[in-house]
């Protein structure tokens, strides 16, 4: 009996040990995912806030000063460039987080990093779905006579266009950094477990 139990952790062994390979690649492939990810929200963020300071603020002949494409509401062009801004900063930072992953050795701060990318994503696929509904009731509610020459028209769809596709990427960003947390997780247990297969 006691050789029987022998055997079936031997067994247990040698097949976590064929796991922990094959979940490392597939840790890499995830992480390579979230960094193609992250340059398709930094471009995107490139597009709402481009389009909104380029094309956003239209000049009044009359009244001679500038007012926001998008009924004439101060706030709507702000939030959308101070959206854009900061999540162009973000994904700066999570990149350059994402080339340094491989450097950190304790799973527990991996682990911690792939948190606050969960809850940065999570917070920012929540601000564009907040500035894509701002955004577009704003301009279905602007009125034709403030640009009779429809000058800007096609930046101001492109930034509600580009706002809407940002929750979608973002939702993905969250969802492939919590399958990275759940691997990493089993790495953690695997460590727990046999410590010394674990070693290099």
């Amino acid at each position: 009996m006691a050789q029987r139990g022998s055997k079936w952790r031997q067994g247990c062994q040698a097949l976590l040990l064929l796991l922990v390979p094959l979940g490392h690649l597939r840790s890499q492939c995830l992480s390579a995912k979230a960094a193609s990810e992250s340059l398709f929200d930094l471009v995107f963020s490139i597009v709402v806030f481009g389009s909104i300071v380029n094309e956003g603020y239209l000049n009044s002949p009359s009244e001679g000063e500038e007012f926001c494409i998008y009924n004439r509401n101060p706030n709507a062009c702000s939030y959308g460039v101070a959206v854009g801004v900061l999540t162009f900063l973000t994904c700066l930072l999570y990149l350059a987080l994402d080339a340094y992953f491989p450097q950190i050795s304790s799973v527990k701060d991996r682990k911690k990093a792939v948190l606050s990318d969960i809850g940065v994503s999570a917070f920012w696929a929540f601000l564009w779905f907040v500035g894509f509904c701002y955004l577009a009731n704003q301009w279905q509610v602007s009125k034709p006579k403030d640009n009779p020459l429809n000058e800007g028209t096609d930046a101001a769809r492109a930034a509600i266009a580009f706002s809407f596709f940002s929750i979608f990427t973002w939702s993905l960003t969250a969802a492939l950094a919590v399958r990275r947390f759940k691997d990493l997780s089993f790495q953690e247990e695997y460590n727990t477990l046999f410590p010394a297969a674990a070693q290099p």
